[in-house]
């Protein structure tokens, strides 16, 4: 997902403080995405990681660590796992999704096959295992295989919500905590308690990474519709062609005339989509109000992560972190 010059200013900020620390998690990352045995890894893996991700989750788990002091360098190899555990769900959406482009590139799916992305991400997913047990710490290898399960229940959650009508917000919740906010949170999480930082700063930490991810999940939904706005660019309506239940047609769904939910049926329940079809669900949605609505409910979650931070002793990381739950809604704010 493309991000603005808002959204980098204070990712950058955080990038720039902790440089050191990325740098040994980018070395990290090319050491144990190497496979003597099966060349195709690093080959898909590099094409994937090299693609120029804004590496948000990894240096919120360094930021966490090093807000409480941390001096060690366990957060680098629970950075390193977070970032193996998201480039593993990207390879597996992708072919999920059969989706030909991420970040301007080709998939790896269209590069190589399905069935390379697949495994690549079965091989990440054992990477990361294999960095957080060297961590030594039974709650952090806790932590991180409870949001491995949370994100794969998310995303089998998704596939039978999205094209039923009868999914809500309350559905649309559990499938964002899972497929988004789960890996945020537990980012977060275990950099404070690799930090050994007090109960309820690791509670703080983890609401934090919690309410981010919700925001920033929402943020990308409105986006796929040209934000608030009603214009459409190359993207627009990529989610909207896929079928998927996102809270702006949630929402609209909600309040639908006998008419309007005859056109969700047939556009989204069926997939029966026309010439023109993508013009009248933006005009639905802005007829009630439903992009309007997501972006407020966008705003309230980046206000909740900033408010979790407040318990936090004052510094400029935390400021830092707190700037970065304002910028995540500043592409629609």
């Amino acid at each position: 997902m493309g991000m603005n010059e808002n959204v980098a200013k204070p990712l950058d900020r955080l990038l720039d403080l902790l440089a050191d620390d990325m740098a040994a998690v980018s070395t990290l990352l090319d050491r144990r995405m190497v496979s003597a045995h099966a060349p195709r890894i690093p080959e898909v893996t590099a094409h994937i990681i090299g693609a120029g991700g804004k590496r948000l989750r990894p240096v919120l788990t360094v930021a966490a660590a090093r807000l409480f002091g941390y001096e060690g360098t366990h957060h680098q190899l629970l950075a390193a796992t977070v970032e193996f555990i998201h480039t593993a769900t990207l390879l597996h959406d992708d072919v999920v999704d059969e989706s030909k482009q991420r970040r301007n590139r080709p998939t790896a799916n269209l590069l190589w096959d399905n069935k390379s992305s697949v495994l690549v991400g079965d091989y990440l997913f054992s990477r990361s295992f294999q960095l957080m047990v060297e961590t030594g710490s039974m709650r952090v290898m806790e932590i991180l295989a409870n949001a491995s399960a949370t994100i794969a229940e998310g995303e089998v959650l998704q596939l039978t919500a999205a094209q039923d009508l009868k999914t809500d917000e309350a559905i649309y919740l559990q499938v964002v905590r899972g497929k988004t906010a789960a890996l945020f949170s537990a980012a977060t999480e275990v950099g404070a308690v690799i930090a050994g930082a007090p109960e309820d700063h690791i509670r703080a930490m983890f609401a934090y990474g919690d309410a981010l991810g919700i925001a920033f999940q929402i943020v990308d939904d409105l986006l796929d519709y040209g934000g608030v706005s009603e214009t459409i660019g190359k993207n627009t309506g990529d989610d909207f062609r896929e079928r998927k239940l996102t809270l702006p047609v949630i929402k609209a769904i909600a309040k639908a005339s006998p008419e309007e939910r005859a056109f969700w049926v047939r556009t989204i329940e069926k997939g029966d989509q026309r010439e023109g079809d993508l013009e009248e669900a933006l005009r639905i949605m802005q007829a009630h109000g439903a992009l309007e609505a997501a972006r407020l409910d966008a705003l309230s979650w980046s206000a909740k992560a900033r408010a979790a931070l407040a318990p936090l002793p004052p510094s400029e990381l935390r400021d830092m972190l707190a700037d970065l739950a304002d910028f995540v809604t500043a592409r629609v704010a």
